[in-house]
């Protein structure tokens, strides 16, 4: 009772750990007030602790109101404008505005947040600082849109444009002499609108490499500017689908790979490049993911700065959160109603804000823990951002902040399940026919001497045989793997020749091996097919395989060699669980009562007739359960797997690549993993389903048992 209560104690803790990582998501309205109705704002963004929501305003303020009730802190007026009001702004970054005035200039801010730890007073001072100024249209015109990178040393690549017009480029780049003077030099380029319309959204990378222009007549260009005095039109696709339904708003995601495109018609869809040899670029714009709709034009977007999830919101009030790797919408957060103009994500993203046209803001508290947590990114194809199509994908963490988690599990199981079947293909002919010669046709003498030798076995450490498989057994094997494969065929044959010659040997000969003695002569016959085989390893490598093994197998048969593979594991997993199937089989082979033996052997069945169909029958519900006991060691073995494997998550079968389990997974990731994140639960997923495979199999396996002993305890 106790075991049974710790196992379900055990059962309990881990299903409490998992349990987080199918909750969903929560928000509600913190606090909701009014601003001056009427007035137009600009990049709106909240500060880390969410007390501060900043804005730019038309009039060039930059102003910070309270986010509990909408007091006015504080409000700083950006220099450099000359009395002219902004008609259009652009977020580079959560520092970096960059504001385009009425008069066609085009300057860039910073703002920068400045606290004492010594007043105690946790609110900071803002300074706004300008990095620079540029002229946008020479005739003065005010552009309607804008997007820019960050500005770097005077280097600007910016992207705007005025009423009824292409987009235009400007590219400003500073260079610095060794005598002090300061080149400067600027360019402008019309990107053409191939497919007419006028511009309605752009959006430009912060790095200021790539611009997604969406136009009135539904369409979204896609410009390479890491050249700027080249730009190159990637692609350019028809995103809403009807020339009469325009682009409404855009947005990238986290990492700036994806674009976020919303139209008038409430359609919302996630949209990035992928490889296409057929295209002139190498690169087609591909949609990937498509939402439910909203009701009304969709008019703001918001990325969040920590995952794939979005807000999106329209012009009748709704405000969706929505996320790009799972395709899902998550939630409609409580809105009071009326067009959203502007959305705001806070940077922890447990956070958001609206604006609506007629001034009110919304601020909301957002929980949303594990947003790429479903069954399908579980063990369903995801279609990853960089990917040619939808994959099965284990990776966990990436080197940057933006990167895009892949959760599958399916690689991990199937990875635990080869390494599984490797090691029993290699472990339970071997275990169960040494099981059957040794309590039925060795020596008492030999068999004494062997059992508890083997046992001996189950005692030396995995993390030894994983050591040993490693580090000398897999370049071992590398470079022999034609002879191995030559003493598949070669020792049997010999084995089965010494067979077939015994038993025309003279009786006064034979006479000479003491009964149950004669595998004396049958090791020997081993070691030599084995040794003929390793000294035909050149030759037969030379005339099968081209003179290199491993180039014959990745251009002749199309698969790759990598030098820690099943094999090896299923040689070092077979060698560790050998012990246990033999021991458990022998005890069922031993224990088969004699009268049964001697019955079969007084009515004429020869020893090997009797074995096979008596004793073996009789004893396979003994040997069935050693079979299944040897399983679950293979499932949850970790040290061999981890040591003697590339600990590469792939989906293939092969027997020369690697793979990753899933008990070696939690070996290598936990000590990295952020307790009570997605990936620390996921983990904790990992163990409860070979938790629940190996309850499985081991139900399965008693039932079958019972079912066999049944049938032959007739017998």
């Amino acid at each position: 009772m106790a075991t049974i209560a710790s196992i379900l104690a055990i059962l309990g803790f881990i299903s409490f750990e998992v349990g987080p990582l199918f909750q969903g998501p929560q928000a509600s309205a913190r606090s909701t007030f009014h601003l001056d109705s009427g007035a137009v704002r600009f990049a709106p963004a909240t500060e880390e602790y969410r007390e501060v929501m900043e804005f730019i305003t038309a009039d060039g303020q930059a102003q910070f109101v309270g986010l509990s009730d909408g007091r006015e802190l504080e409000s700083i007026p950006l220099q450099g404008l000359n009395g002219q009001r902004v008609v259009a702004a652009a977020r580079a970054d959560k520092d970096h505005v960059l504001v385009a005035t009425d008069d066609g200039r085009l300057i860039g801010f910073r703002i920068i947040a400045e606290s004492d730890p010594a007043d105690g007073n946790r609110q900071p001072r803002r300074r706004i600082s300008e990095t620079g100024s540029w002229t946008l249209t020479a005739d003065g015109k005010a552009p309607v849109l804008v997007g820019a990178g960050i500005p770097r040393d005077g280097n600007l690549t910016a992207v705007f444009a005025v009423p009824n017009a292409a987009p235009q480029l400007l590219s400003t780049s500073e260079t610095h002499t060794l005598f002090g003077d300061v080149r400067r030099r600027e360019s402008r380029y019309e990107l053409p609108l191939l497919y007419g319309g006028v511009p309605r959204q752009l959006v430009v990378t912060a790095a200021g490499d790539r611009a997604y222009v969406g136009t009135s007549t539904g369409y979204v260009y896609n410009w390479d500017l890491q050249d700027p005095a080249n730009p190159r039109l990637v692609d350019a696709v028809h995103a809403t689908g009807r020339n009469d339904v325009p682009v409404s708003a855009l947005s990238f995601l986290i990492g700036e790979q994806s674009v976020v495109v919303g139209d008038a018609a409430g359609h919302v869809s996630v949209w990035f490049p992928v490889r296409d040899t057929t295209a002139d670029s190498g690169w087609r714009l591909q949609q990937v993911h498509v939402f439910a709709p909203h009701r009304g034009v969709v008019t703001a977007i918001a990325a969040s700065p920590r995952d794939k999830s979005f807000l999106t919101a329209d012009n009748t009030g709704q405000v969706l959160l929505r996320h790009s790797t799972t395709d899902r919408t998550l939630l409609d957060l409580p809105h009071d109603g009326g067009a959203v103009a502007a959305l705001a994500f806070s940077p922890k993203a447990n956070g958001a804000v609206a604006i609506n046209a007629d001034g009110t803001v919304t601020d909301w508290d957002i929980t949303n823990r594990h947003p790429e947590v479903t069954l399908q990114s579980l063990f369903g194809k995801i279609w990853y951002e960089g990917y040619e199509q939808p994959a099965f994908v284990w990776q966990s963490t990436g080197g940057t902040d933006d990167f895009e988690p892949k959760l599958s599990f399916v690689p991990l199981i199937l990875g635990t399940m080869k390494g599984t079947i490797y090691a029993l293909l290699f472990a339970v002919p071997i275990a169960v026919l040494a099981a059957l010669y040794t309590s039925q046709f060795s020596h008492p003498r030999l068999r004494n001497l062997v059992k508890p030798t083997v046992e001996i076995m189950a005692a030396l450490p995995s993390v030894v045989l994983g050591f040993l498989a490693g580090l000398w057994l897999a370049p071992v094997l590398e470079g022999i793997i034609p002879g191995v494969l030559a003493m598949l065929i070669v020792v049997p044959l010999m084995m089965f020749g010494l067979g077939a010659a015994w038993s025309r040997i003279p009786l006064s000969w034979r006479r000479w091996i003491r009964p149950g003695m004669e595998i004396f002569v049958l090791v020997p016959l081993i070691i030599v097919g084995v040794q003929v085989c390793l000294w035909a390893n050149p030759w037969l490598e030379r005339v099968f395989f081209g003179g290199d093994f491993r180039t014959w197998l990745m251009a002749d048969a199309g698969m790759r060699f990598d030098q820690r593979n099943a094999l090896v594991v299923g040689f070092a997993m077979g060698f560790a669980v050998i012990p246990i199937i033999f021991t458990i089989s022998e005890d069922a082979l031993s224990n088969v009562p004699q009268r049964l033996v001697s019955a079969s052997l007084a009515l004429g069945a020869t020893p090997w007739q009797t074995a096979l169909r008596v004793v073996f029958p009789t004893a396979s519900p003994g040997i069935f359960s050693a079979i299944m006991v040897g399983f679950g060691r293979a499932v949850g073995e970790t040290m061999i797997v981890l040591m003697a494997t590339g600990n590469t998550p792939v989906l293939d079968w092969g027997i020369f690549t690697g793979m990753r389990t899933l008990s070696a997974n939690i070996a290598v990731e936990i000590p990295e993993a952020p307790h009570g994140g997605t990936l620390y639960r996921l983990l904790f997923l990992a163990a409860l389903l070979l938790f629940i495979a190996t309850f499985i199999v081991n139900t399965a396996a008693e039932l079958v048992r019972l079912r066999l002993r049944q049938r032959y305890q007739r017998l």
